[in-house]
């Protein structure tokens, strides 16, 4: 059937050539988009005069001598009437033997109201801009398939108001995020997305190749170590907003390739940092909806309160039910981990552990904003730890049983650094692929004086689910990875 519609619209875009018309001309006569011209609607009435509109064709009426058509150009939707006593015989059946939705089309007309009061431009020109040789879905059961919808997202945004709006409103929250943090004096940085050691998180990265160096270099899983490099060159208050990139699996809420806010600020630590990442959150929250409490998977999120905050080890212990997660042994966390159906292996670590009971069972039940601090020493080469304890100044901010945030006071003691990381590089030496490599340069920038600090990560596309009400991250990521046909 699709192939008979675009072997039937190839012959109308034959008709057309041989009516000497282009059907892909380069320049389009356009005096305004479809919204401004309602917007000036009643004025460009009493002028009388024509106008130049441009748009695609939603849906086509035909009714003898006069054919009704809809057509958007993406700020809004006319109504359009052509008839034949007005446009002529020639450029009338030329365009219902060749004009089909889908179509983009130039129209020269004068504005009026329908005796049904439907604002419409009667054409008494058309032109073709680009005709289309695939006929578009129906509008309410043509994207049924979810897949579909993820691979062919074009088709998904064209047909489906909704979905376009979500990804307006995450284009904004950018502008938004960008808006506060440089009001906030902080500025915009970018930092390379080839490395040629992966750090500053712990995940499996992408690995190429630099032909003309001759080297293998790594898709970043973080900017954390360039980002402080600055802080040593003298930059107080710094952000990036990028792509980063981790080998890991698919599933609602990773995809490998994802948008990130990361920032640091000198002389602040994690305590700071939260009442600022609180104040910012409840900013943007007041921004886009103008209301204190929004919706997220059914359940009523408050964010006209202070946010709670609850220990790693106090959350294991509340929602999981591991007893005295502090001090239980690697047998009992391995054995509680295999009755929440977690594949717990003997070479695993009891942070490692405890972090997949943490994400499996606690993190989902926290749906209140929430700070969830105090993490065990061996979860961040990169974090410092809390005086006088083996836990870390780390928090991560769980909203909506979503990681949103993860950031920490900044270890700035280049020795202990160096330490860190040489028990990471063991870790990946003996196997753990998301382990850290020590990154000398880095220790020896730190050696040269890096301020006291504190820094945060921020998941733009998990941060836009919620503002969304989204449960799959594919449907807040504009072209999704997917797995080839």
């Amino acid at each position: 059937m699709l192939a008979e519609i675009r072997e039937e619209r190839i012959k109308k875009l034959a008709r057309l050539k041989e009516a000497g018309v282009d059907s892909f001309p380069s320049k389009t006569r356009r005096d305004f988009e479809i919204s401004r011209a309602l917007a000036k609607f009643n004025e460009l009435c009493r002028r009388k005069k024509p106008v130049y509109l441009a748009g695609r064709i939603l849906a086509v009426r035909s009714h003898g001598g006069s054919v009704f058509f809809d057509f958007t150009d993406g700020t809004g939707k006319l109504q359009a009437l052509l008839r034949k006593n007005v446009l002529g015989e020639e450029l009338f059946s030329l365009f219902n033997e060749t004009a089909d939705i889908g179509d983009f089309i130039e129209l020269k007309g004068s504005l009026l109201l329908t005796k049904k009061k439907e604002k419409t431009i009667e054409v008494s020109e058309w032109r073709m801009l680009s005709k289309s040789l695939r006929p578009l879905p129906e509008k309410w059961h043509g994207m049924t398939d979810v897949e579909e919808r993820f691979r062919k997202r074009y088709l998904d945004i064209l047909m489906n108001e909704e979905v376009k709006g979500r990804f307006v409103l995450r284009s904004r929250l950018i502008s938004e995020i960008r808006k506060f943090l440089d009001g906030e004096n902080f500025l915009e940085v970018e930092t390379p997305i080839l490395h040629q050691l992966s750090g500053g998180a712990n995940a499996e990265p992408f690995l190429t190749r630099h032909n003309a160096l001759n080297i293998d270099l790594y898709l970043r899983i973080a900017p954390e170590l360039y980002l402080k490099r600055l802080l040593v060159a003298g930059f107080d208050k710094i952000y990036e907003i990028g792509r980063l990139f981790r080998n890991e699996g698919i599933d609602p809420v990773h995809n490998p390739e994802f948008t990130e806010l990361e920032l640091y600020e000198a002389y602040q630590d994690s305590d700071g940092l939260r009442n600022f990442l609180e104040t910012f959150v409840k900013a943007i929250v007041k921004k886009f909806f103008g209301k204190k409490k929004l919706e997220y998977a059914e359940h009523k999120i408050e964010f006209g309160k202070k946010f709670k905050e609850i220990s790693f080890y106090d959350a294991l212990s509340r929602y999981a039910f591991v007893m005295n997660p502090e001090s239980v042994s690697l047998r009992e966390l391995a054995l509680k981990a295999k009755q929440f159906g977690i594949d717990a292996r003997e070479s695993d670590s009891r942070w490692k552990i405890a972090d997949h009971i943490f994400k499996k069972i606690c993190r989902p039940k926290i749906i209140q904003p929430t700070f969830v601090v105090n993490y065990p020493l061996e979860s961040s080469p990169l974090a410092k730890r809390i005086s006088g304890k083996t836990l870390l100044d780390r928090f991560q901010l769980i909203m909506g049983g979503l990681e949103i945030a993860n950031g920490f006071s900044e270890l700035n003691d280049p020795l202990e650094q160096a330490e860190r990381f040489a028990a990471s590089e063991k870790s990946a030496k003996e196997g753990d692929k998301e382990a850290n490599l020590a990154d000398m340069d880095f220790i020896e920038a730190m050696e040269y004086g890096m301020p006291p600090a504190a820094g945060v990560g921020l998941g733009i596309d998990r941060l836009a689910m919620l503002l969304t009400d989204t449960r799959n991250i594919k449907e807040i990521i504009l072209f999704p990875t997917m797995r080839p046909k």
